[in-house]
């Protein structure tokens, strides 16, 4: 018997800061269908995260509420509850694409109406006797959403990094959003999993979920990438049954999509018993760009002059 510990998973402590919800708000009457010119597969695959994402946020912010009273730790709650916002905000955001994607004659009710029965359904509180059937079903999906993360980190650190949208002319609107919501990503990207750490850590409960997130997530976004590719009002009907795993690669490898290859060595990296979300990415990287980001910045001053306008109506209280 081997009288070796396996190793624990490290955090990077100079990769954590206090995370705070930024509203942001982002005007589209600009922004054209194929907002990567010459690249509809390129555009439509990405535009599956306004497809997933509201109900997914929302769902995740459900669950973490539902959590909260399991967290000992008084820092790790802080984060959570930071994390809480963010993801509300993500939500929010994405949702609001959609109506422009209307009026541009792609309507995404076929589809997100099956993503919203996944995460409130399939995915949502079930009928359970209190104990530890409740527990087993809230730890299982702490798990998932850790799983999730994975990615959404991973999404967030290479559109961060994915120049060649900019070189392709990709809509700065959209490229401020998708950024935006990156760089929290990668802002709060140990949260779940030290939270999944902190209430059950189970290595077991990791993989099983892992391979749950993973291929439901690979499912649902060629299916999304499919739907808006049939019913792209502009394209043919050839053109638009084009959306396949070759698709996906090709686009890798011209860098206007995370590459094959790239997001399978990512696999391994979660799975390993070692892994630690903040020894992903750079928070650095991420802080910079919110600091720049066009609409993080105008919500910085909304937030700034609410402040103001509130401490002059105290001012004036005092003095009435």
């Amino acid at each position: 018997m081997s009288n070796k510990r396996p190793r624990l998973p490290q955090p990077v402590d100079s990769e954590r800061i206090p995370l705070k919800a930024r509203k942001v708000s982002f005007s589209w009457e600009d922004t054209p269908l194929h907002w990567v010119p010459g690249e509809p597969f390129a555009t439509h695959t990405i535009n599956v995260l306004h497809l997933l994402l509201p109900a997914g946020e929302r769902w995740f912010v459900h669950v973490y509420k539902q959590v909260l009273p399991y967290i000992r730790d008084e820092r790790l709650r802080e984060d959570v509850i930071g994390f809480i916002g963010q993801e509300a905000m993500h939500a929010q955001a994405h949702d609001e694409v959609l109506p422009h994607l209307r009026e541009l004659g792609l309507d995404p009710t076929p589809y997100t109406a099956q993503v919203d029965w996944l995460f409130e359904k399939l995915l949502g509180d079930r009928t359970l006797p209190p104990g530890k059937a409740r527990k087993w079903w809230l730890m299982e999906r702490v798990a998932i959403i850790a799983a999730i993360e994975h990615y959404t980190a991973f999404l967030g650190n290479w559109v961060l990094n994915a120049e060649e949208l900019d070189r392709r002319g990709a809509d700065p609107t959209m490229l401020d959003l998708l950024r935006w919501h990156g760089a929290e990503e990668v802002e709060h990207r140990s949260v779940a999993f030290e939270l999944f750490l902190h209430v059950d850590g189970s290595y077991r409960r990791r993989v099983r979920t892992w391979a749950t997130a993973f291929t439901a997530l690979v499912f649902l976004w060629q299916r999304g990438a499919r739907f808006f590719m049939a019913n792209d009002p502009t394209l043919t009907a050839g053109r638009a049954s084009r959306a396949s795993f070759k698709d996906f690669h090709r686009a890798g490898k011209a860098g206007v999509l995370p590459s094959t290859g790239d997001m399978l060595r990512s696999v391994p990296r979660y799975l390993s018993r070692a892994y630690h979300p903040s020894q992903e990415g750079s928070t650095e990287q991420a802080v910079a760009y919110l600091a720049a980001s066009p609409a993080a910045k105008a919500a910085e001053k909304a937030m700034e002059k609410a402040a103001e306008r509130a401490a002059e109506k105290a001012v004036e209280r005092g003095t009435a």
